[in-house]
């Protein structure tokens, strides 16, 4: 049985990543939102008057709510391409991506929180 996987290429592979980004983008308003709180609260983190390893630590942690709505994203689209209909199992895939994306928002703003209370402190 042949695999549906072309020959690796490495330009080939990070187009597929930029096609992928740009399909969240334009169908995930969350994905934008997430987008957005990156840009605004990466400007935050740097020009706020703290240490270069604290803004790091602040930037850097905005990229987890990222990562786990383009893990959300992918969970989503696979569920909807099994099943149209209704199904317990497909529920509970789709809310363990939604669990996904509000714990990474829970652990990014306790890193914001612990970051800033050290480096106000």
């Amino acid at each position: 049985m042949k695999l549906n996987k072309p020959k690796h290429s490495l330009l080939r592979n990070g187009g597929y990543a930029v096609e992928g980004f740009i399909d969240i983008v334009k169908n995930e308003t969350s994905f934008k939102w997430q987008l957005l709180m990156l840009l605004v609260f990466g400007i935050v983190a740097w020009v706020l008057p703290i240490k270069f390893s604290e803004s790091s630590i602040l930037f850097l942690s905005l990229f987890l709510p990222i990562l786990a709505e383009v893990a959300n994203s992918a969970i989503e689209r696979v569920v909807d391409l099994v099943t149209s209909d209704y199904h317990i199992l497909a529920k509970q895939a789709k809310d363990a991506g939604a669990t996904l994306v509000l714990l990474s928002l829970i652990v990014t703003s306790m890193v914001w929180i612990f970051t800033l209370i050290i480096a106000f402190n």
